[in-house]
C-alpha cells in the first residue's frame, strides 16, 4: 500500500501563520478585511511617489468637511524633504514627515491608509492618499475620525 506524502514536513517548506484580518462592523453584520496587506502595498507605492517628489515644490490640501473645525488648502512645501519612520519590530512605515522650507511640514500617520490614487490634469498631477476608519457608528479605532478621509498632494508640471 503506497504511503501519502506529508506536505508540511518536506525539506524547504516553511509553515507560517496567516496574517490577521481586521474585523469591521456595520450594524449586526461584521466582515473580516485584510487591511494590513492592503496598507503595505499602498505605502510601498506612496514611498516611491515621495522619492520622485523629493526636492520639488508640492501643495497639500485636506478638507475635513463637516467633521472638523479647519481645512488646509494648498499648503506649499517648497523643496520637499521626506522622513520615513518605521516601527522597530516591523518593516511597514508607521509615519511620514513631509517638510518644506521655513520649517513647514505635515505628519502622516499610516495606520488607516487604504488607497493611493493618481489623477493627471492639464498643468498638474494630484495624488490622493485615502484613509478609512470603519463605518460612522462603528469605527475601527475609536480615537480617530470615523469614516473615509483623503489627503491631496499636488505637483504642478514644469
Amino acid at each position: 500500500m503506497p504511503t501519502q506524502i506529508d506536505l508540511f514536513r518536506q525539506a524547504g517548506v516553511e509553515v507560517i501563520e496567516p496574517e490577521p484580518k481586521t474585523e469591521v462592523h456595520l450594524g449586526s453584520r461584521r466582515a473580516f478585511v485584510n487591511l494590513p496587506r492592503k496598507r503595505r502595498e499602498v505605502l510601498k507605492e506612496f514611498a516611491e511617489v515621495l522619492a520622485e517628489l523629493e526636492g520639488k515644490d508640492v501643495f497639500i490640501t485636506h478638507d475635513t468637511g463637516t467633521y472638523g473645525h479647519f481645512a488646509l488648502y494648498k499648503l506649499k512645501l517648497g523643496r520637499l524633504r521626506v522622513e520615513i519612520f518605521v516601527d522597530w519590530d516591523k518593516e511597514t512605515p508607521s509615519m511620514f514627515w513631509l517638510r518644506g522650507t521655513r520649517e513647514g511640514g505635515i505628519r502622516i500617520d499610516t495606520d488607516r491608509v487604504v488607497n493611493l490614487r493618481r489623477q493627471d490634469y492639464f498643468g498638474y498631477t494630484m495624488w490622493l492618499l485615502d484613509f478609512w476608519n470603519g463605518f460612522g457608528e462603528y469605527p475601527i479605532d475609536r480615537y480617530r475620525k470615523p469614516g473615509y478621509d483623503s489627503l491631496q498632494i499636488v505637483r504642478f508640471n514644469d
